[in-house]
């Protein structure tokens, strides 16, 4: 099978040690630039949208509006609470952040390519389960918000470091569902091979329900907007990071953006072809050759961050119940549904009967169906819950029951109002509660 000789990882691990050193240290400075690029971006991005000026003042334009913001954090006074676990409290910023850089050794930037004489592919490195690394180093991530709203002694932090464990399980199950569609279909979970198996057809087009899914998931996974529930601002003051200040705080920015960029990254390589070029650019014979397909690579990661920032500025913030019966009633359901279909799909292959692009086509229709039928039922029946009659399943709830204010349960309402009764009084005294 062809996926399997694109998946040959034989070009890794005979570089020298001084170019490992040089791609490293490029990686990490691609991903420092793009986050201090994405910070200006989206303020004038949010701004446009929504018919303001944005940043204007730090240099041209407000270009070093982002540098400014950092210098002020890195000279602000870092404040530590009195009643904190200070060794997992200064920990949980560094827990964050590594691992957000650490998913990128496997990211293919482009082909192979000659530095200062040395031929060498232009990644870091490469696994056979190179897509698993990712998803194994990421998920190390959560535990520094985890680590952050427990050390920090307060309830608030421990309720934003709550609400993220459990969005980050829920909506990581979706995506490695959506991951396994383009395993059977690539028959590699090397990031290379991947690359290399969507040469002619992007699993964009092929497998677009794991597409839009994964889409989905990645906006969950890294905790923006509408999905924004650990650092609900209206609710939580600020979510897990409400104690921090000063570099500290900067770090949670810094791993926020860069697991923005990682997912953007990983969509491109999992369904955008990675670097190969767009068409009709890929009509040209040197457009997948040489240093050219870094540029497709970075074009389509901006054009995630971009969706990013356009949802930030258009959606609101869904509750919380929603946003977990959609990761657990919707797209958990209709990625299995997606992945039985490309299994089968698969195992016709393996028996030398091709009918990728019909099965695939006919089963996207049929997934695509039934997740549209999936939401219909969920918002009829939230539209018939909220104009059901309330129901007397006992007695009447009294939030000052234990003693200080509760909100009601599911299935319970306010106690009924006294009625205003009248006693003949003119004026103001003419109704006594």
């Amino acid at each position: 099978m062809s996926t399997l000789a694109a998946a040959d990882l034989s070009m890794f691990g005979h570089d020298p040690w001084w170019l490992v050193v040089l791609k490293a240290v490029g990686v990490f400075a691609f991903l420092v630039l793009t986050v201090l690029i994405a910070i200006y971006a989206e303020r004038k991005v949010l701004a446009w949208m929504q018919m303001r000026v944005g940043p204007d003042r730090v240099g041209p334009r407000g270009i070093l509006q982002s540098l400014a913001d950092g210098v002020k954090l890195a000279l602000k006074e870092g404040i530590v609470p009195a009643g904190v676990d200070k060794p997992v409290y200064l920990l949980a910023p560094i827990i964050a952040v590594v691992p957000a850089f650490m998913a990128f050794a496997v990211i293919p930037f482009g082909p192979q390519v000659s530095i200062l004489g040395h031929p060498t592919p232009l990644q870091l490195t490469d696994l056979p389960v190179a897509v698993l690394y990712i998803l194994a180093v990421t998920s190390v991530g959560v535990y520094g918000i985890v680590l952050a709203g427990w050390a920090s002694g307060s309830t608030y932090p421990l309720l934003g470091g709550l609400r993220s464990t459990a969005q980050v399980i829920s909506y990581e199950v979706a995506m490695g569902l959506t991951f396994a569609a383009v395993f059977l279909d690539a028959g590699t979970m090397s990031t290379s091979g991947i690359v290399a198996a969507q040469e002619g057809t992007w699993y964009v087009f092929l497998l677009l329900p794991a597409f839009l899914i994964y889409v989905t998931s990645m906006v969950g996974e890294t905790n923006r907007a509408p999905f924004d529930l650990p650092e609900a601002e209206g609710e939580l003051v600020g979510g897990f990071h409400t104690e921090y200040s000063s570099l500290r705080f900067a770090m949670f920015m810094l791993a926020e953006y860069v697991n923005m960029v990682t997912v953007s990254a990983l969509a491109a390589t999992m369904f955008l072809g990675g670097w190969h070029a767009p068409w009709p650019l890929n009509l040209w014979d040197g457009a997948n050759s040489g240093w050219w397909p870094l540029l497709w690579f970075v074009a389509k990661v901006w054009a995630f961050l971009f969706v990013f920032m356009w949802l930030r500025a258009t959606l609101p913030r869904l509750r919380y119940d929603q946003f977990m019966n959609l990761g657990w009633k919707v797209l958990i359901p209709a990625a299995l549904a997606w992945v039985m279909v490309v299994a089968v799909v698969r195992a016709l292959r393996n028996e030398g009967h091709e009918v990728r692009w019909i099965a695939l086509a006919v089963g996207g229709v049929v997934v695509a169906a039934a997740l549209l039928v999936l939401l219909y039922r969920r918002m009829r029946a939230a539209r018939d819950g909220a104009v059901a009659a309330p129901q007397d399943t006992g007695p009447p709830f009294d939030p000052m029951s234990g003693g200080f204010p509760v909100p009601p349960l599911p299935g319970q309402g306010p106690p009924p109002a006294r009625p205003l009764v009248p006693t003949g009084r003119s004026g103001r005294e003419d109704f006594d509660a």
